[in-house]
C-alpha cells in the first residue's frame, strides 16, 4: 500500500501528460482536464493528430507481429512505451510465442502504477520507470537483466518518442548507443514526428514545449530521421510514414494525416 501511495503522489493531473495525452488521442480514459485540453490546443495546430496516433499505434502492433512472427524475435525493449491500451507489445509477441519477453520503460509514474497492475500476473513482462535516455542504467536493471538475454537478439523500440528529446540530448546518439550493446540480429524500430510544414513543426514544438514545461523536443524533418539509422541496414520497405510500412492487406485506403506523419522504419543489426 505504501509504494502505490507513494506513485499516486508523484502524479500531477494539473499538468499534461505526453502519455496521457496520447491515450486521449487513441480513445482512452486514462487522462486528465489538463491532458485533454492540451489535446484540444494540439489539434487546432494539426487537426489530423487522432488519425496521427491511431496510424502509430496500428504500426506499432504489425512491426512487433513480424518481428516476431517473420524474424523470430523473443524480447522486446520498449522505450517510451506509454500507457497500457488494447494489443499492447507482450500481447501481440505472445501470441505468436508464449515465451516471448517484454520490458516496458517511461518516466510517467502513472504509466508504472498501470503497467504494475497490468502486468502483475505476467512473469514474462515488466514495467520499470527510467529515463529512456540512461541507457546504462537499463541495461543494468535487476528487473531488465532477468527477462532479457542480452547475448541474444532483441529488438529495441523508439516509436514516437524520439520527438520528446531536445537537440542537446542527442536522440540519434541514443540510438547508436542503444544499437551498440544488442547482439547480431537485434532490430531497432524507430519512428517519430515529422512534418514538412515549418508552421506546423513551430506551432506543435511550442505547444509541447509550454505544456511539459520545456522536457519536450520538436519535430523534425525526415532527413533527421535518416540520420538515426546511419549505418544500419533498413528492412523493406525502407523509411516511410508508418501507414506505409507493411501495411495489412484488405484494410486501404488507409487514412493518413496531411500535416505531420509518424516516419520511421525497422533496422537490423
Amino acid at each position: 500500500m505504501r509504494r502505490e501511495k507513494s506513485i499516486s503522489s508523484m502524479i500531477n493531473v494539473e499538468a499534461p501528460s505526453v502519455a496521457r495525452m496520447y491515450d486521449w488521442l487513441l480513445g482512452g480514459i486514462e487522462n486528465y482536464a489538463a491532458d485533454r485540453a492540451a489535446c484540444q490546443d494540439l489539434l487546432e495546430i494539426a487537426p489530423s493528430s487522432k488519425t496521427l496516433a491511431r496510424n502509430n499505434r496500428r504500426f506499432l502492433q504489425r512491426v512487433v507481429r513480424v518481428l516476431a512472427q517473420d524474424y523470430g524475435i523473443r524480447q522486446f525493449l520498449d522505450h517510451g512505451s506509454g500507457l497500457p491500451t488494447q494489443d499492447n507489445v507482450h500481447q501481440i509477441a505472445q501470441r505468436v510465442a508464449p515465451d516471448s519477453r517484454v520490458v516496458y520503460i517511461d518516466t510517467d509514474p502513472i504509466v508504472l502504477a498501470h503497467g504494475r497492475t497490468t502486468l502483475e500476473e505476467n512473469d514474462q513482462t515488466a514495467v520499470i520507470q527510467a529515463d529512456m535516455r540512461d541507457t546504462d542504467a537499463i541495461f543494468a536493471d535487476r528487473q531488465v537483466r532477468s527477462l532479457i538475454d542480452f547475448d541474444q537478439p532483441v529488438a529495441a523500440l523508439f516509436v514516437s518518442v524520439l520527438h520528446c528529446l531536445p537537440d542537446e540530448d542527442d536522440p540519434a546518439g541514443l540510438v547508436r548507443s542503444v544499437a551498440q550493446r544488442l547482439a547480431p540480429g537485434s532490430l531497432l524500430v524507430v519512428c517519430q514526428l515529422v512534418s514538412d510544414h515549418e508552421e506546423v513543426r513551430a506551432g506543435v514544438t511550442e505547444l509541447m514545449r509550454v505544456a511539459t514545461h520545456g522536457t519536450w523536443g520538436r519535430v523534425r524533418t525526415t532527413q533527421e530521421v535518416r540520420n538515426y539509422f546511419d549505418g544500419m541496414d533498413l528492412l523493406e520497405p525502407g523509411l516511410v510514414d508508418v501507414v506505409d510500412w507493411r501495411p495489412d492487406p484488405g484494410l486501404t485506403p488507409r487514412r493518413r494525416a496531411d500535416d505531420w506523419v509518424e516516419w520511421g522504419g525497422v533496422a537490423r543489426l
